[in-house]
């Protein structure tokens, strides 16, 4: 099934610092682009979440360069932009409201990190009762030093994670795959004789 909206989460410049080590999903980028483009062409909605941080040491504090979309993900006219500053991109924001006046109950969930935002987001969002696709390969993460001094590289930590979300709280594919259900779903239905 092809979701109602398009959901991306904190597409933002300060990511991409150095300081927050590896990331995982070298195409990111390139999927994340075919994906908005397959989906504004479709004309179902997309709603972009900035993470406006109100931590003294984020680069996303609202008033620094980090804070700024990525070209990539930037918003096109008419899509709304959902400010927050918690992981969930449901906790203390207007997005449920805006879904449920849109009369969305599915959504594609798309962006960073896979470990934080998105998997807060994609938990609640399935809480509230929508159904829920994460695509793998337009999310990713950073790599990890945990607890214990153990270093979890990138690509581990954006799998485990979505491992821990799949079947649970939303279902996982690929780029491809919901481009192919967005070219699917915008195909005429044949009538029979």
């Amino acid at each position: 099934m092809k979701p109602d909206a398009l959901i991306v989460i904190d597409v933002q410049k300060g990511l991409d610092d150095p300081l927050h080590g590896r990331r995982s999903t070298p195409d990111f980028e390139s999927n994340l682009g075919r994906l908005l483009g397959a989906w504004r062409a479709s004309g179902s909605p997309v709603f972009h979440v900035r993470h406006c941080s109100v931590e003294d040491k984020s680069l996303l504090r609202p008033e620094l360069p980090g804070n700024e979309f990525k070209d990539v993900a930037m918003p096109m006219p008419g899509e709304m932009v959902i400010r927050k500053s918690t992981a969930s991109a449901f906790v203390s924001t207007t997005l449920n409201e805006a879904l449920k006046d849109a009369g969305v109950k599915s959504l594609a969930i798309v962006g960073l990190t896979t470990d934080h935002c998105v998997s807060a987001s994609t938990r609640s969002a399935s809480d509230l009762g929508y159904d829920v696709v994460v695509v793998e390969d337009a999310t990713a993460a950073h790599e990890k030093e945990a607890w214990n001094g153990k270093s979890y590289p990138a690509e581990n930590v954006h799998i485990y994670s979505l491992v821990a979300l799949d079947g649970e709280f939303c279902e996982v594919c690929s780029t491809d795959v919901l481009i192919a259900r967005i070219s699917n779903a915008s195909k005429p239905v044949e009538s029979g004789c």
